[in-house]
C-alpha cells in the first residue's frame, strides 16, 4: 500500500483501529535519508489518532539494524505520548537478541504472530 522507492520495504494495513506496519526483507537496506520518508508514511495516519495502536509485523524480515531501530523509536515517540501502544510481532531469534542486547525489548511488547499482537492490543 505504501512502498518506499521501488521496493515494498513497508506496507500499511488497517485492522480495525490498529495500524499494522508490515516490514519487508529490504529494511536492512534503508539509509538514514529514507528513515524520514518511512517515518512520515507510517506516522501520517497516526498524527490525528487518539491512542494509536500500532503493530510492526517483522515476519518477513531476516535482519535489521540501527537505521530501522531509529524508525521504530521515531514511531514510539509519536504513539506513546498520545496514549497509544506500539507492539512488535514475528521477530526471528536474531532480531529478538538484538532488541534484548540494546534493552529495546523493554519498550515494546513482542508477540510471536500478528494475530496474537492484534488480540493483545484489542484490535
Amino acid at each position: 500500500m505504501a512502498p518506499l522507492e521501488n521496493e515494498n520495504v513497508v506496507d500499511l494495513e488497517w485492522h480495525g483501529d490498529a495500524l499494522v506496519v508490515v516490514a519487508r526483507g529490504a529494511v536492512e537496506t534503508l539509509n538514514w535519508a529514507l528513515v524520514e520518508e518511512a517515518a512520515d508514511i507510517v506516522l501520517d495516519p497516526l498524527r490525528e489518532t487518539p491512542s494509536p495502536l500500532v503493530v510492526f509485523d517483522m515476519s518477513d524480515v531476516k535482519y535489521f539494524g540501527s537505521v530501522f531501530m531509529a524508525l521504530l523509536l521515531k514511531c514510539q515517540r509519536i504513539v506513546k505520548p498520545r496514549g497509544g501502544l506500539l507492539v512488535l510481532c514475528g521477530l526471528n531469534d536474531l532480531a529478538k537478541d538484538l532488541l534484548h542486547t540494546t534493552a529495546l525489548d523493554t519498550l515494546w511488547p513482542i508477540y510471536d504472530t500478528r494475530a496474537e499482537a492484534l488480540e493483545a492490543i484489542g484490535a
